[in-house]
């Protein structure tokens, strides 16, 4: 087959038609050329040198299809690493999220209960105040009807010094022993 196209694309072509003189002379320089032609690809099929182009290139189809085939699992490879990198990134985010959510539920448990803690420290100081205010005031007090009890018995001994004999004071004095026999019997 390979034969017969090289046959006819050497016919078709033909410069024979258009040189002067005959064709199938060694001195017509297109029968020369053509002569040489025809040997040249006698020799290279001779040498099966198209078997060789054709197994060469063969061979570079089977390199590139092998090739491509390596970068086809390799990028299934690729794909199947992103899936997992993504569905671990999703599991950490997933994670971080929580970790923000019980880390918020946490600062405001915490806040909420040095809220209480500041109350009940408030409450205690303030009742801790009230009684130191309550003693203080109890104290005061205290230390007002003390003296008010010196002045008046103070004034009340000058007032009884001053109006007071010595026959009125005997008098007293037997009165309160009388008084007191009398409730001791």
């Amino acid at each position: 087959m390979r034969i017969l196209a090289t046959l006819i694309a050497v016919t078709a072509a033909s410069p024979a038609l258009a040189a002067s003189g005959p064709f199938v002379s060694l001195s017509n320089t297109n029968f020369v050329v053509t002569l040489a032609f025809l040997l040249f690809i006698a020799v290279l099929f001779y040498f099966k040198v198209p078997s060789m182009i054709g197994g060469l290139l063969d061979k570079r189809a089977e390199g590139i299809k092998s090739e491509i085939d390596e970068a086809r699992a390799l990028r299934e490879e690729a794909q199947t690493l992103l899936a997992d990198y993504e569905r671990k990134q999703k599991e950490v985010q997933a994670q971080a999220d929580r970790i923000v959510a019980t880390a918020k539920k946490d600062a405001a448990a915490a806040a909420e209960q040095a809220k209480e803690d500041l109350k009940s420290s408030i409450a205690r100081r303030l009742a801790a105040a009230e009684e130191q205010i309550a003693s203080a005031e109890a104290a005061a007090v205290k230390e007002v009807r003390d003296q008010a009890v010196a002045v008046a018995v103070a004034a009340a001994r000058d007032v009884i010094t001053a109006q007071m004999t010595a026959k009125s004071g005997n008098d007293l004095i037997a009165d309160a022993i009388a008084e007191v026999e009398t409730k001791l019997h």
